[in-house]
C-alpha cells in the first residue's frame, strides 16, 4: 500500500517515513506544491497532510486533491488544534483529524482504521483460485492457511490481483510497491515476480509474462 506523506518537517516527516515504510510504501513531500503534484501524478491508498505548510495552506492541498476527483482517504495532522480548522478539514473532505503532538501508536491504529474502512466499501477480499488476499488485514491465505510472502511479494500480488488479469508493466509494479526515494530498479521487479511465481505455482496461479509488456496473475491451466 502506497501512502502520500505531506509533512514540512523534514525531522518529523523523515521519522514518520522511517516508522511506517516496513508496512507501506511512502512518498514524502515538504511543500503543498510536491503534494499536488503528487496526488495528480499517482495514486495513494491514503494521504497524511499537516496543514501548515510552507508554500500553501493544507487546506488548499485538499481542497485541490477534491476537486481533482482524488478519492483516497485523508488522515490531517497537524497542531492547528482549533475547532474551526477541524470543522473546515472535514467539511473540504479530510477523512480524520488528529494534533500534534502525538502517539505514534495511535496514528498507525487510525492509519489502519482509515485503510480497512476503504477496503470495506470496495471489498474487503480478493480471490483468485484458491488464493485469497485479505485487504483488511493485509494476509494471504490458501485454504484458511497462510502464506508467507515478504512485504514487497505481497505488495506485488495485491496489484496483480487487483488488476482483474490485465497487464501490469513493470513501472506500474514498481510505483505500487516503492516510494520516490527508494533505489529499487525495473529488474528487482523481476526477481520479486519470480520468487512470487515460485510460491504461487503450487497452489494453482500463475504469473505470465508478456515479454516487453509485463504480467498478470491466472488460474494454471
Amino acid at each position: 500500500m502506497r501512502i502520500l506523506l505531506v509533512e514540512d518537517n523534514q525531522k518529523l516527516g523523515a521519522g514518520l517515513k522511517t516508522l511506517l515504510d516496513p508496512a507501506y510504501a511512502v512518498d514524502h513531500v515538504l511543500c503543498g506544491e510536491d503534494a499536488v503534484l503528487a496526488s495528480r501524478s499517482h495514486t495513494y491508498d491514503l494521504v497524511v497532510l499537516d496543514l501548515s505548510l510552507p508554500d500553501m495552506d493544507g487546506l488548499d492541498v485538499l481542497r485541490d486533491m477534491r476537486a481533482q476527483k482524488c478519492t483516497s482517504p485523508v488522515l490531517i495532522l497537524t497542531a492547528r488544534d482549533k475547532l474551526d480548522d477541524r470543522i473546515a478539514g472535514l467539511d473540504l473532505g479530510g477523512d480524520d483529524y488528529m494534533t500534534k503532538p502525538f502517539e505514534f501508536s495511535e496514528l498507525e491504529a487510525r492509519i489502519r482504521a482509515l485503510l480497512r474502512r476503504v477496503s470495506m466499501e470496495k471489498t474487503s477480499l480478493l480471490q483468485i483460485g484458491d488464493v485469497q488476499f485479505d485487504l483488511r488485514n493485509n494476509t494471504v491465505s490458501v485454504d484458511d492457511a497462510a502464506l508467507e510472502l515478504s512485504a514487497r511479494e505481497s505488495m506485488v500480488l495485491r496489484a496483480l490481483m487487483l488488476a482483474n488479469g490485465r497487464l501490469l508493466s513493470k513501472v506500474q509494479l514498481l510505483e505500487a510497491i516503492t516510494s520516490f526515494d527508494d533505489d529499487v530498479s525495473e529488474n528487482a521487479i523481476e526477481q520479486y515476480v519470480s520468487r512470487l511465481r515460485r510460491k504461487l505455482l503450487p497452489h494453482g496461479l500463475s504469473i505470465h509474462t508478456a515479454r516487453g509488456l509485463g504480467y498478470h496473475l491466472d488460474e494454471t491451466k
